[in-house]
């Protein structure tokens, strides 16, 4: 009697703390069995027999499907000078495990899971791959319950500032979108230009300047001198894009 007594606060405490995390959000589910769904482990099921509960699985195909979308369409709005090759590079590490398990670590989402006691044992609170399901189940819950425009919201809050924050920036190569813009666009000839700082040699700070025909477009900083172009490309395009 005691262990399904401590089996049910526990159950409480987690249901407790989904709805705190909601509420972060001003996000109410009207289903709530889907909102349980997208948190419960198929171990959790196993353990405790219930039938008339399923595993998140079923949602993280779902959900999958769904950031795929949202992010493809975020990308493809907001750089409108990337090439196909590098918005498939660039969302695919967004939407790849690694990715999933930053935006679901945030959201304290290891709090949250209803696992059963012996995936509980073995570190499956913290497992990466774990955390990536969920987080896409969570999506998927979210879309069947509220469709696209909640999605949407969520993600402004949770992924798309990173993204321009960026935190994704080590997967994107601007001196070639530059390239690849001026180019395009017939704007003339791209030159850099990169000092090294005075600093110790352990702290070296390398400053880039991108010129447009000769004329300044950019500036960077970086601790090496592919680091300071790149940043200088990427402010060129910043530039460029206002």
């Amino acid at each position: 009697m005691k262990h399904a007594k401590g089996a049910k606060d526990l159950e409480k405490e987690t249901s407790e703390k989904i709805h705190r995390f909601l509420s972060g959000f001003s996000l109410t589910f009207n289903d709530e069995t889907l909102l349980k769904r997208a948190f419960t482990h198929a171990s959790y099921v196993n353990e405790h027999r219930l039938r008339s509960l399923e595993n998140y699985e079923r949602l993280e195909f779902l959900g999958d499907a769904v950031l795929e979308l949202m992010i493809s369409q975020y990308l493809f709005r907001h750089f409108p000078d990337m090439p196909e090759g590098a918005l498939t590079q660039f969302r695919a590490s967004i939407v790849c495990e690694t990715g999933l398990v930053g935006f679901a670590s945030s959201l304290s989402f290891e709090e949250l899971i209803f696992l059963g006691r012996g995936e509980e044992g073995t570190g499956g609170r913290k497992r990466p791959g774990l955390l990536a399901d969920v987080f896409e189940a969570f999506i998927g819950a979210l879309y069947l319950d509220q469709g696209l425009e909640a999605v949407n919201r969520f993600l402004k809050q949770v992924v798309y500032p990173k993204i321009s924050d960026g935190t994704f920036s080590h997967v994107m190569d601007y001196k070639s979108r530059l390239q690849e813009m001026v180019q395009q666009k017939n704007l003339g000839v791209l030159e850099y230009e990169t000092v090294m700082e005075k600093s110790p040699v352990h702290h070296r700070v390398f400053t880039a300047k991108v010129l447009l025909n000769g004329e300044a477009s950019g500036l960077g900083k970086g601790h090496s001198k592919k680091d300071a172009e790149q940043s200088a490309a990427r402010a060129a395009l910043q530039i460029f894009d206002k």
